[in-house]
């Protein structure tokens, strides 16, 4: 199983939203239940002042750019019949002013729900909405779009670290072994600088942790059984409500062991260990608030965009107009933080002993102090230019799996023996039908007569009635290593996985099924280095014959070649240690953590944004 390099985006992915705390009539508002899930109904378009609507001709074509996202979900909600409002009514009645309520303290909590429910709708994992030219929020305490400066770049600095002294980090790692992997390298670059590293993650990743020299301390959650659930319901939407108390325990699980991993001895040696500063990626959902509450400064690192930027929309959402894109920060940040709510509450209470927060308070009204650290190539996606100064992209960030690796005599003696294939595996994410599409990834390789590499993964792939001279059947292989074997890759569109193919030179070829996965596909096909993404449930003979044509291509291939060399130089390694040192305050840690007071709780703050 090549399980490697590809991240699940668990920013969703672990995400069960309830709505117990709202009031029967507003639940009822907001949400309605059938068997594919919740649906938030809205108005198709708000109008876009010309007094056309999407109801009409012209509907525009959202861009695919998303996938995934939570939704309010309670199993419990039934819609009275005479809420059931059509979408024609609630088209005509979405106004630019009640979108921006959303995010205004003075109404109420149901107020908001309410305004959710129109402005928002939520399909198969999507977090869809349409918005007027104008919309940006302006309510009092908001921030409008447009005083938003554009930021100078600024390179990381290369202030001398050797003054910080020792520190005892942790970090609070949640996701697929793709998600933990970057997170070891910036680990072992750290521990080199003499600071002592404690990497929690998933109990499943413990032995991949220990191997590489760093600390370990469990965290809740199964990745597998959160990757089997989000494959299985194409995103966060359950196909059941028996299924709803499975996932929140999940969650639960996760947030309720940050604390001790901050501060409790080796499970193993029983060497004591106080957090001195934090590491984590937004999944990790309590982060910020075990920061507060031990005051100790945190520092986010993620492999998707999760600052609000008017340049692209959240990988989690789908907007019709780039006058949405911000806002749809907005409106991803607050559907996650409606769904978890009650558990942050419930654990800033028992065992953080601080005071618990409000629904939407002070969210959006100021910007988070929290430094922010993205794992991506500025040559793929640069930083965007209205991110500020705490923001940096630091680079894709490697780790050298492949000197240690020893490939089977079958596997080099196949590589010899014909030109280089083509990779073609979904690592760790569960395919629905393996069987048909082991047939189709055959059948489109005869066609376009190439040799292939087939990855089996979790998704059972591989299982052939008679063997193929042109095939090889592949269990687990360091993408560093395997990567360079290959002419082009096709794979999920994970962020590890798809960096450790354009590292290769490969043309790439991404089948998306959630979360950020259709984002990279996009930066791919913008970038010119692959076709563009193929959704799972659009996967098809067709199509991966036409995919592959695009990828053999010589022009493809001659710009793949130029962004290899491009990131040739890239350490985002060094980079991320970089940005954490940059912006860890030269004080003593106890003392240093700007506290966010909970009456001006930001909701982006608490996932990672800022």
């Amino acid at each position: 199983m090549a399980k490697e390099d590809e991240p699940v985006s668990s920013t969703s992915s672990e995400v069960m939203l309830k709505s117990e705390e709202v009031a029967p009539e507003a639940a009822a508002e907001t949400a309605r239940v059938s068997s594919s899930g919740v649906d938030l109904q809205v108005g198709e378009k708000l109008s876009n002042g010309d007094g056309d609507t999407s109801s009409g001709r012209g509907k525009p074509v959202l861009p695919r750019v998303n996938t995934t996202p939570p939704e309010i979900l309670n199993e419990k909600l039934k819609l009275p019949a005479a809420l059931e409002r059509s979408k024609t009514e609630r088209q005509n009645n979405i106004h630019a002013a009640e979108v921006e309520q959303i995010f205004d303290d003075r109404i109420s909590i149901q107020q908001k729900l309410t305004l959710l429910n129109r402005v928002a709708t939520v399909k198969d994992g999507t977090v869809e909405f349409e918005v007027a030219e104008d919309v940006e929020p302006r309510s009092p305490g908001i921030v409008s779009a447009d005083s938003y400066k554009e930021f100078d770049e600024e390179p990381l600095d290369e202030a001398d670290h050797l003054d910080i002294p020792p520190l005892q980090i942790v970090m609070l790692i949640v996701g697929t072994r793709g998600d933990v992997q970057p997170f070891v390298a910036i680990g072992k670059r750290l521990q080199d600088y003499g600071h002592r590293v404690r990497l929690a993650t998933h109990s499943n990743f413990k032995e991949f942790v220990m191997t590489a020299g760093l600390e370990f301390y469990p965290l809740g959650g199964d990745p597998k059984v959160l990757a089997e659930y989000m494959v299985k319901n194409k995103g966060f939407l359950p196909s059941g409500p028996s299924e709803i108390p499975a996932q929140r325990n999940q969650i639960k699980e996760i947030i309720f062991s940050l604390l001790p991993a901050c501060k409790e001895p080796d499970m193993d040696t029983g060497i004591p260990f106080k957090a001195d500063a934090i590491i984590a990626n937004p999944p990790a959902y309590g982060h910020t608030h075990v920061a507060e509450a031990l005051k100790i400064p945190i520092h986010i690192f993620f492999t998707m965009p999760w600052t609000p930027t008017r340049e692209f929309p959240h990988p989690l959402s789908r907007v019709n107009k780039p006058a949405g894109y911000r806002l749809s920060y907005q409106i991803v940040d607050s559907m996650i933080w409606l769904g978890m709510r009650d558990m942050i509450n419930d654990v800033r209470k028992k065992k953080l002993k601080l005071r618990p927060v409000t629904y939407l308070s002070g969210s959006q009204g100021s910007e988070s102090d929290i430094p922010h650290g993205y794992i991506w190539s500025p040559h793929l996606v640069p930083k965007p230019k209205d991110w500020g100064r705490k923001v940096d992209v630091v680079g894709f960030c490697f780790l050298d799996l492949a000197s240690n690796y020893e490939p089977p005599e079958s596997l080099l003696n196949w590589l010899k023996a014909g030109p280089k294939p083509i990779y073609i595996g979904f690592g760790s994410l569960p395919v629905q039908q393996p069987e048909k599409m082991t047939q189709t990834i055959v059948k489109a390789l005869e066609i376009t007569k190439q040799r292939g590499i087939i990855n089996k993964g979790w998704g059972g792939l591989g299982n052939l009635a008679e063997e193929k001279d042109f095939v090889y059947l592949l269990d687990n292989c360091p993408h560093d290593w395997l990567f360079l074997q290959c002419s082009a890759v096709v794979h999920h569109g994970g962020a590890g996985t798809t960096a450790a193919g354009l590292k290769a030179a490969c043309p790439t070829t991404i089948i998306p099924f959630f979360g950020d996965q259709p984002f990279w596909g996009d930066r791919v096909h913008a970038r010119g280095v692959g076709p563009p993404p193929i959704p799972i449930d659009e996967f098809s003979l067709p199509k991966l014959v036409a995919a592959i044509k695009f990828m053999l291509d010589p022009k493809v291939k001659e710009r793949a070649v130029e962004l290899a060399k491009a990131m040739e130089n890239e350490d985002g390694v060094s980079g991320a240690v970089k940005a954490f040192f940059k912006h860890l305050p030269r004080k003593k840690p106890e003392s240093i953590l700007r506290t966010t007071p909970s009456k001006r709780f930001s909701i982006r703050g608490c996932f990672g944004c800022s």
